[in-house]
């Protein structure tokens, strides 16, 4: 008979290895197996969830007579044993009581190949990895915001506001420059230069006969003062100034519209944490289907499929789930990006539908606010009056402007001893338009052609404003009356249908798709209801901010 001996070698889950060497006598397998059971029965293992000591490594000698007997061996052969050796790991616990999974293998050398890049993408933010784009560093805990402390936030870090705000400071640096009054000049005069000077070119100033001393030797001192015509410059300085108000007046503008788009993602977002507390919801109602359905099966007074579709149902809902979460991240990002954060900073948005929803101005008040008091009309009036002005500058052009010179002069040269002799020089000169008043004239059309557009902007930013107004309102008043009708009569009834059909299929397994429908359609409605909420959120801040006000 032949026999040998047989080393088997097995991994548990958990990473111990175990080896089971035997004398395999005629059938190898059945002492193996033999030997594996008993092996299995002796050892301490560890299951989940529960406390015990860890196998440890040795070796347990199993009797193999009844596996001799079996095979009907002679005694002989019954001294022959097995041998089981356990070698375990220091690290990992072994629990032999669970057949050993290869996807649990394979899923751990995955973690193990994918450590070291998961922790490179999510290691925290630091000065070297953060781009340099953004203007603040990502703080370490989560900051919980309003739509007002958003809007706070929007007009002290939004870069773009920034920019104006540096514009309209630079304009205003230009008002006291243009009102400066011009720089005065200061001129020295030699006249003569001394005898056989190299800088006396040629024969000039050489002595004659009749002077000596040559032609002249003498010296003047001169400030000159340009003057423009009173009134030029004020005028000038007036314009630049009401200029730089008109920046200011657009960058206002641009902060309501800037606020507008931040109410936009504030309330998108907000809608979506509410679908996702909507889908929260439908998928507890689907297990309560589901159990139901379980029920029904089990007692054999359902099919099967009817169990197999609520999952189905519950799995979609599911998925639509993971969808908004990742929608509402962007959302996020999207709002710390326009409020001037980094886009990974931790935001948590708060919610007042009570103060969102105060009462809105009539359509008449609105309208005179916004003609009154919206900065884009503003910007254009001043716009208008700086055109007016500036008509005014240019005929102003056709007045002279003037300049002053005093001078001091001295009949000696600059190296000369003072002889005491000092005459004094005032000059007045007047720079008048020539060639016919060419340059004045087109310069006055110019302005008036300024001032033409000037005012056609202005009116036609008007009726643009005043129409914005009217089609908010009629937008606001549109999306109230679709979020009354959902809130009052469409989701309510969709509600009672399911609960209906719910009670029936409990009650006698009826209508099992007619319940399917009614979740379904609750569903439906409850996410049209948020988001037309969020839409009505949204016609409301637009109309407040249309009409060129904040909407708190």
């Amino acid at each position: 008979m032949s026999f040998g001996i047989r080393t088997i070698r097995l991994i548990s889950p958990h990473g111990a290895a175990l080896l089971i060497s035997a004398i395999a006598l005629a059938s190898p397998s059945v002492l193996c197996t033999s030997a594996f059971a008993q092996a299995t029965s002796n050892l301490v293992t560890q299951s989940e969830g529960e406390v015990s000591s860890p196998v440890q490594a040795g070796t347990v000698t199993l009797p193999t007579s009844s596996a001799a007997n079996a095979l009907g061996t002679s005694p002989s052969t019954e001294k022959a044993g097995a041998s089981v050796t356990v070698v375990t790991s220091n690290e990992v616990s072994t629990d032999l009581s669970m057949p050993p999974s290869i996807g649990s293998q394979l899923n751990a050398q995955l973690i193990a190949q994918d450590k070291t890049k998961a922790s490179e993408l999510f290691v925290p933010v630091t000065k070297a990895n953060t781009p340099k784009t953004y203007v603040k560093s990502a703080p370490s805990g989560p900051v919980e915001m309003d739509l007002r402390q958003l809007w706070n936030e929007l007009k002290l870090n939004n870069p773009q506001l920034a920019a104006l705000r540096e514009s309209y400071l630079s304009a205003k640096a230009t008002v006291p420059q243009i009102a400066a009054p011009a720089n005065p000049q200061v001129g020295l005069v030699w006249s003569g230069m001394p005898v056989n000077s190299p800088f006396a070119l040629g024969g000039a100033n050489a002595p004659t006969p009749q002077n000596p001393n040559g032609i002249s030797s003498n010296n003047s001192i001169s400030v000159a003062q340009p003057l423009q015509f009173p009134g030029k410059k004020s005028l000038a300085a007036d314009i630049a100034d009401t200029n730089a108000e008109s920046l200011l007046a657009q960058s206002e503008s641009t902060y309501l519209q800037l606020g507008a788009q931040l109410s936009t993602l504030y309330y998108n977002t907000l809608a979506t944490q509410k679908q996702l507390q909507v889908l929260k919801e439908t998928v507890m109602r689907l297990e309560m289907i589901k159990n139901v359905a379980k029920a029904r099966y089990a007692n054999n007074a359902a099919a099967y499929v009817e169990y197999l579709n609520a999952q189905v149902a519950q799995s979609a809902a599911q998925a639509d789930q993971f969808n908004l979460e990742r929608q509402l991240e962007v959302g996020i990002k999207n709002i710390n990006t326009l409020i001037g954060r980094h886009s990974r900073e931790r935001l948590i948005l708060k919610g007042d539908n009570r103060r969102a929803m105060a009462p809105v101005p009539t359509l008449v008040e609105l309208e005179d606010y916004a003609e009154s008091s919206h900065p884009s009309l503003k910007s254009s009036a001043l716009q208008l009056d700086a055109a007016r002005k500036g008509v005014t500058l240019a005929k102003k052009a056709y007045l002279p402007d003037f300049q002053v010179i005093g001078s001091s002069y001295t009949p000696r040269g600059p190296f000369s001893a003072n002889n005491g002799a000092l005459f004094y020089q005032f000059e007045l000169d007047l720079i008048i338009p020539l060639y016919f008043f060419t340059k004045e004239k087109y310069g006055v059309e110019q302005a008036m052609r300024n001032q033409a557009s000037a005012e056609a902007s202005d009116i036609s930013n008007r009726q643009q404003i005043i129409l914005a107004v009217n089609s908010a309102y009629a937008a606001y008043q549109q999306a109230k009356t679709a979020t009354t009708f959902l809130k009052e009569r469409q989701v309510p009834q969709a509600d009672a249908a399911y609960k209906v059909g719910l009670i029936q299929y409990s009650n006698n397994g009826q209508g099992f798709n007619d319940l399917l429908t009614a979740q379904t359609q609750l569903r439906n409605l409850e996410v049209q209801l948020a988001l037309a909420e969020a839409n009505l959120l949204q016609a409301q801040a637009t109309l407040m901010v249309t009409a060129g006000k904040e909407p708190f």
